[in-house]
């Protein structure tokens, strides 16, 4: 009795928007569940729906279930346009909107409605909008953090070149602003490479950094990318080491041919710890995957959903105190949510420091066909210490 009138009490007392009843608050996902990233979304779907049943099993928030409302787009920027004015007015927010130009062609709705969105994403252009969500730090970041690895390990030192492979975009252009950045600082040579999202033969890029010398390789590249770079450099008996973000690595690729490659000689450079993390969190992603889905292969996208589920209702929880489940209400607690515990499943989360990453931290992993989510954790979370003086620069 008391719990139903507590839940009473919330329904009436609570200011509600969009997508809130009294039984219930809708979250928007528009995301590609049938074309080039589909897998990756599946599995993030499946993070966000594990923490969601754990949440609303402790009661959701404000006494009402957090409920997904799934919309598919098929990496189609129309479909993307179609399925968000459709879905736009029955959610409180979007707890995954995936795809730059589908996120450039919506952004501007975003700000007129104020709905909170969280971009499947890391690009540091999206720091600028207050409606955006981005729970880990930024490419660049990881970049620079990856290559303070490096650096420590002596596989990079000052004089030395390092080539950078990048799709051109929000994506790749700013992974290459680390790399200049830990370049300027350390005295290393940056030979870029430009591709493009669809480029398939990387064999004049590869040769072109086994030519030059390069100590090391950045990798910013889609998956495909990924695989053929490292095939290339094994079929030249190039044994450079490669760091990817971890946008550029999907299990699948341990399933080719270049898999004993890819194993030797890449890193993956994360903000968001590996389903067979270390961390706290990671392992309870693991249990809770096992249990709902026993035999279900996963990876770190699931890491990934759950940790957004979890920042993202860490800040509805936020507005209920405030008795404003608005969008207004919702932005104020956002921007208003700092030091937000993530078990280190990413760092702790701060959303008050305008155009700054929420979290500077990034683990490195390892690709391992052997391992549950095919990445074994190399190092915890850490922060370089250029990092914070790029941090520093942009305030």
């Amino acid at each position: 009795m008391a719990a139903c009138g507590a839940k009473e009490q919330a329904a009436v007392a609570v200011k509600t928007g969009p997508g809130v009843d009294n039984d219930s608050i809708s979250l928007g996902v528009l995301t590609d569940m049938t074309g080039p990233f589909k897998s990756s979304a599946l599995l993030r779907i499946k993070g966000y729906e594990l923490y969601l049943s754990q949440l609303n099993d402790r009661g959701g928030v404000c006494g009402r279930k957090v409920e997904l409302k799934l919309k598919d787009h098929g990496f189609d920027v129309q479909k993307a346009l179609d399925g968000y004015f459709e879905i736009e007015p029955e959610v409180l927010g979007l707890i995954e909107l995936a795809g730059a130009p589908m996120t450039a062609a919506i952004e501007p709705d975003l700000m007129q409605t104020r709905t909170l969105t969280a971009p499947a994403s890391w690009a540091a252009s999206l720091l600028g909008n207050p409606q955006m969500m981005i729970v880990g730090t930024t490419y660049d970041l990881d970049v620079i953090n990856g290559l303070d690895y490096y650096k420590r390990k002596g596989i990079i030192k000052e004089g030395d070149t390092v080539g950078h492979v990048y799709v051109d975009g929000s994506y790749g252009g700013n992974a290459l602003e680390g790399s200049k950045f830990a370049a300027s600082q350390w005295g290393l040579n940056i030979a870029e490479q430009k591709i493009g999202e669809t480029t398939a033969d990387l064999t004049r890029q590869i040769g072109e950094l086994k030519a030059a010398g390069a100590k090391a390789v950045v990798l910013s590249t889609v998956p495909q990318q990924t695989a053929v770079a490292v095939g290339v450099a094994a079929a030249m008996k190039w044994d450079v080491p490669f760091m990817v973000n971890v946008v550029g690595f999907d299990p699948a690729i341990l399933e080719t041919p270049v898999s004993a490659a890819v194993q030797k000689q890449v890193s993956v450079v994360t903000s968001v710890a590996p389903f067979s993390g270390n961390a706290a969190g990671a392992k309870e992603v693991a249990a809770a995957f096992q249990s709902k889905y026993p035999g279900e292969k996963s990876a770190i996208y699931t890491v990934h959903g759950y940790a957004v589920a979890m920042a993202y209702t860490a800040v509805l929880e936020k507005a209920c105190k405030a008795n404003d489940l608005t969008r207004d209400g919702v932005l104020r607690a956002f921007h208003d949510t700092n030091g937000l515990d993530m078990k280190n499943l990413t760092g702790a989360l701060h959303f008050s420091l305008v155009g700054r990453p929420s979290s500077t931290q990034s683990y490195i992993t390892r690709p391992d066909a052997n391992a549950p989510g095919a990445l074994t954790q190399v190092e915890d979370l850490f922060e370089s210490e250029l990092v914070k003086a790029k941090g520093t620069r942009a305030k």
